[in-house]
């Protein structure tokens, strides 16, 4: 095991103030953007010879795994995270049962129910209520969920922004509590904490069709949304003030509950940023998301320590002046591979600006598909060019998904420990 000195804490701590730690911060696990597949977590268990148990999926629209504090501790990582009570999908993350995934057992929410469809696709219930329409399925051959959406027959005459703002409310004294015992066990853990409270991620199309609902109701399907964005601006301009007022009021709730027990705050999940281009143009995106973004990032940074974190995938250079702009501290995945991402460009131009937190390796072609020298020597690339000055934290582009070698996995974390200059067994 490592021996240092500097908590983790405070390693990333000097990252996210561009300057330069002991050594560059690791993360896996800490948001539903950084983790690994329920599988590849079982597989590293067996990998380093822990006890032989089935992983909790704190996250089962993507089937992410729980990392405890023997698996952290032999991965060598630094940032662990809050999550709300409730899973996507409604059911609280509670209960812990035994589910067979395909062959490998695991533990999901004591809420989380499934039925099988003759075709052999897994449907999985809102709030756990098998009485009303499935939420998610998982066809045949996949790893993981994907949402089912239940657009209901839009009359323009009655559409009402009030209908998509039915998952957002006030944060009950059950989530306030279990913020606050997370957040303190957290901050006295010595890793780094993000904190994911929810509520502040406008228009994210993997929310908008609203899996925790048993009736969702307005605007559900992505493509309906996307449109809606440029035919009905005025409506969803009207659901964003809605839920920004809601999301203001409630970190104000949770913050009075935590303080300062967390290191930054995932804002959102919105991506703006295709493989090639973008979803939007700048134009759009600072006439619609910018105003509510800069009205939250303003009051984490008024009124808490808290640094705000922006994930978007893609090709976002774009946007990068915009989401400095709006106060966001933090940018992840880092997709190099994406149209305009050059890793060195995008350290040179936004380095001292922006936290780039992932970046670390390609989850598309070489960690599932590489060798595991070719994941070794891409990792080393990509420290070299992000770990000078600080304002880098390690992790990969995105999730790792399931079916990638665990040889790359460890392959990937002994090149940042190697760069690092640790000895890591």
């Amino acid at each position: 095991m490592r021996q240092t000195s500097v908590s983790s804490r405070d390693r990333l701590r000097t990252a996210l103030e561009h300057r330069e730690p002991d050594r560059i911060p690791l993360d896996f696990g800490s948001t539903n953007v950084t983790g690994i597949h329920v599988s590849c977590v079982a597989a590293l268990r067996d990998y380093y010879g822990l006890p032989k148990e089935p992983v909790k999926v704190y996250e089962p629209f993507q089937m992410l795994g729980s990392i405890d504090d023997g698996l952290r501790a032999a991965m060598g990582l630094d940032v662990i995270g809050v999550f709300p009570r409730k899973t996507k999908f409604g059911a609280p993350a509670a209960d812990w049962k035994e589910w067979d995934f395909r062959g490998l057992q695991v533990l999901v929410p004591g809420d989380f129910r499934t039925t099988t469809s003759p075709n052999g696709d897994i449907l999985v219930y809102p709030q756990g209520d098998l009485t009303a329409a499935p939420s998610g399925r998982m066809p045949v051959g996949s790893a993981f969920f994907d949402i089912i959406v239940r657009q209901p027959e839009i009359d323009e005459e009655k559409l009402d922004p009030a209908d998509n703002l039915e998952e957002f409310g006030p944060l009950s004294d059950e989530d306030l509590d279990h913020i606050e015992r997370s957040a303190r066990t957290a901050g006295a853990s010595g890793y780094g904490v993000v904190g994911s409270f929810g509520g502040t991620s406008f228009g994210d199309v993997g929310l908008v069709p609203a899996a925790a609902l048993k009736n969702p109701k307005g605007i559900r399907d992505v493509a309906e949304w996307y449109m809606s964005t440029r035919t009905r601006r005025g409506y969803i301009h009207r659901v964003f003030e809605g839920q920004c007022e809601i999301a203001l009021a409630n970190l104000a709730s949770v913050h009075s509950r935590i303080g300062d027990s967390v290191d930054c705050m995932y804002v959102c999940g919105t991506d703006f940023g295709t493989q090639t281009s973008a979803f939007c143009s700048v134009a759009t995106f600072r006439e619609l998301w910018f105003p509510y973004y800069q009205r939250v990032n303003h009051w984490v940074h008024a009124n808490t320590n808290w640094k705000c974190f922006k994930h978007s995938c893609g090709s976002v250079e774009r946007f990068l002046e915009s989401f400095i702009e709006a106060g966001f501290d933090i940018v992840n995945p880092v997709q190099c591979s994406a149209a305009g991402m050059d890793p060195a460009e995008l350290k040179r131009k936004y380095g001292s600006r922006l936290v780039f937190w992932g970046g670390g390796v390609d989850t598309q072609k070489t960690l599932p598909f590489g060798s595991p020298r070719e994941v070794r020597e891409e990792v080393l690339r990509r420290c070299e060019i992000f770990a000078p000055g600080g304002g880098f934290v390690f992790s990969a582009i995105h999730n790792l998904q399931a079916g990638t070698p665990v040889e790359n996995i460890v392959a990937m974390l002994d090149a940042v420990h190697e760069f690092n200059g640790v000895s890591h067994a």
